[in-house]
């Protein structure tokens, strides 16, 4: 059996995770990973198992360093729609600028790749979603107590929306595009949802 005990595992994962995110897992190879790494195959199988087995624990960290404090920083922050707005444009801001604009999100990434028909994998996704689902319908409950939307709003649906449009954000940034029509279509997505001011707030003409 190899020796792996002089190597940090979660460094590796750290390392490991850059390059998945960056190429994505089907065009990964190992032989990129262990230059990445600095491990050896036999090394990084004895730990992980198989790469398929490295990307699922690369993904679970991807999840924990950065999709985890995200959405707790959203359900807790009880400002309502402009905890949405600031989860959004945190969003925008790093997949459009930054050291790793244009790489997407690893989430969504494997969502739209063959890496989603593995169980394991599947089901990191949708616990993952399941997170952001509930974080923004806790962003919703806050604003609906601030009296800042709609009477007629339901907040199961409109979280789901919300949360579709987060991966659309990280897809439409990995194709390309700018931070400022993403900017626009999260206004024009929350718009609906905005209540309208009273008779008595209208500004005079």
């Amino acid at each position: 059996m190899p020796d792996i005990k002089h190597f940090n595992p979660d460094i590796v994962l750290d390392d490991a995770l850059q390059i998945f995110w960056r190429q994505g897992q089907p065009t990964t190879g190992i032989q990129a990973l262990v230059t990445a790494t600095g491990v050896s195959r036999s090394s990084l199988y004895a730990t992980f198992g198989n790469k398929d087995g490295l990307y699922a624990a690369a993904l679970g960290r991807y999840i924990e360093q950065h999709s985890t404090p995200a959405f707790a920083r959203l359900s807790s922050a009880g400002s309502g729609l402009t905890a949405v707005e600031e989860f959004f444009s945190g969003l925008i801001g790093i997949r459009c600028a930054g050291p790793v604009a244009g790489w997407g999100c690893m989430v969504t990434n494997a969502y739209a790749g063959p890496e989603c028909a593995d169980p394991d994998i599947r089901g990191l996704l949708e616990e993952h979603h399941g997170a952001l689902r509930s974080a923004m319908r806790s962003a919703l409950e806050s604003a609906a107590e601030l009296d800042q939307l709609q009477p007629s709003t339901d907040l199961d649906d409109a979280a789901a929306v919300l949360a579709t449009l987060a991966y659309g954000v990280n897809l439409r940034s990995r194709a390309g595009a700018d931070a400022r029509s993403l900017t626009d279509t999260v206004s024009a997505a929350l718009a609906p949802l905005r209540a309208r001011p009273s008779p008595q707030e209208q500004p005079c003409p």
